[in-house]
């Protein structure tokens, strides 16, 4: 079964849903990443106050790009998740909701000025407007001097191969780059295991080699059917067993 969206009966109470993070993310090839992505939200925790020079631009600055299903927006929101743990301030830019934007260029001047790390996540820095792309020039431009603002910024392509403006390409390499990979099939079964575990969902073994030769390949939606798997599983009050998963995938 092969579709590009999900079936009705997939609308289902699935607000227990773990928020993205980096305890729940599988690295796989990502694993240089998610390593850096660690270690900073450690610094935070740390709490020390450090001086600009010992706070470098390039690892306060972080661009990351790849296909779709590959953990970009994950990744954007887990780093987001841990700074509001922290206490920290956190500013969550995307292309659909503009005003967020101009509420951050008002605090940028407090921002910049203040020992304490606060964050910014730019996602899909490829689908940014006219008006967004001057935004995010000027924001980069102010946090280059900053003391401890970060900011975290997703696309679908290296900076030089965006059809952005050439001096905001310029700019999104000045930091660290990354690229994003989509897991194997060994992968994607392992962090779909590690999702029904995390709700406590237990999968015949023979359910994700099914999926996957079957179904979705991308993990958005295969996440999606762990979810709707485990509200239906509690609805019927039977095992998430193969006849179970073929039972929810039926067209309706």
């Amino acid at each position: 079964m092969h579709s590009s969206s999900l079936p009705k009966q997939f609308a289902l109470d699935i607000g227990h849903t773990p928020k993205p993070s980096l305890s729940n993310f599988l690295a796989g090839e990502n694993m240089a990443l998610h390593s850096t992505l660690l270690a900073l939200t450690k610094s935070w925790e740390m709490n020390v106050p450090r001086d600009a020079s010992e706070n470098p631009l390039n690892q306060r600055w972080i661009y990351w790009w790849g296909p779709e299903g590959s953990g970009r927006t994950h990744l954007l929101s887990a780093i987001g998740d841990a700074a509001q743990q922290l206490g920290l301030e956190y500013f969550p830019l995307t292309p659909s909701e503009p005003v967020s934007w101009v509420r951050l260029e008002d605090k940028l001047p407090t921002l910049c000025a203040s020992d304490k790390p606060s964050v910014i996540t730019v996602d899909d820095v490829d689908r940014l407007d006219e008006r967004l792309v001057a935004s995010l020039f000027r924001i980069l431009n102010a946090i280059q001097g900053s003391k401890a603002v970060h900011i975290f910024i997703s696309g679908n392509a290296a900076p030089g191969a965006l059809r952005l403006r050439e001096d905001l390409r310029t700019r999104l390499g000045w930091g660290l780059i990354f690229q994003t990979h989509l897991l194997g099939d060994d992968e994607k079964i392992e962090a779909l295991q590690q999702a029904a575990q995390a709700r406590g969902l237990v999968l015949s073994p023979d359910v994700l080699p099914w999926l996957l030769n079957r179904f979705y390949r991308d993990m958005p939606n295969l996440m999606a059917l762990i979810d709707a798997l485990d509200a239906y599983s509690l609805e019927t009050k039977r095992a998430v067993t193969l006849p179970l998963v073929r039972e929810l995938l039926q067209p309706k």
